[in-house]
């Protein structure tokens, strides 16, 4: 399996393969709006932003795993759009850990285990993937995104 295999749901209901991606560098996120790690909205949307006609797509992914969400994806996307300007796809809330976790995670953690096992230990946990849909690095959540820019720099060359 590759990252591509997957399908994933946007907060709207759309479901789309991960195959829409294949050719582009991605940052994947659990995101959550209440969670204290959240202005880091504003620092994934810059990412965005500043390396979207380079081919980057930041991925936000709402979870309530750790009781941090409001109550709907459209709900989570539109506060994320209001309070931090975000313009990068939102998807559904999903489990990111456990039997419910959405397959996706399951992948991001497979290929790239945090320091103290695989699972997602907090929001804002950010995969760095490659044009050929190579889990590149894990971030974690306290992790600025704007750390991250070195190495999309490489991939993006």
């Amino acid at each position: 399996m590759s990252i591509y295999d997957y399908d994933v749901t946007l907060e709207d209901g759309t479901t789309y393969s991960m195959g829409k991606y294949q050719g582009k560098p991605l940052v994947i996120v659990n995101t959550a709006t209440k969670c204290g790690f959240a202005p880091q909205f504003k620092q994934l949307e810059e990412l965005y932003k500043k390396y979207q006609n380079q081919g980057l797509v930041v991925l936000g992914f709402p979870s309530s795993q750790f009781k941090q969400e409001l109550s709907s994806g459209e709900a989570a996307a539109q506060s994320c759009r209001t309070t931090y300007g975000v313009s990068f796809p939102m998807h559904t809330i999903n489990d990111v850990n456990g039997k419910k976790a959405l397959p996706l995670f399951d992948f991001l953690t497979q290929q790239a285990p945090g320091a103290i096992g695989s699972g997602i230990k907090w929001n804002f946990t950010k995969f760095l993937v490659d044009r050929d849909g190579n889990v590149i690095r894990r971030y974690a959540p306290k992790t600025n995104p704007l750390k991250m820019v070195d190495e999309i720099e490489k991939i993006i060359d």
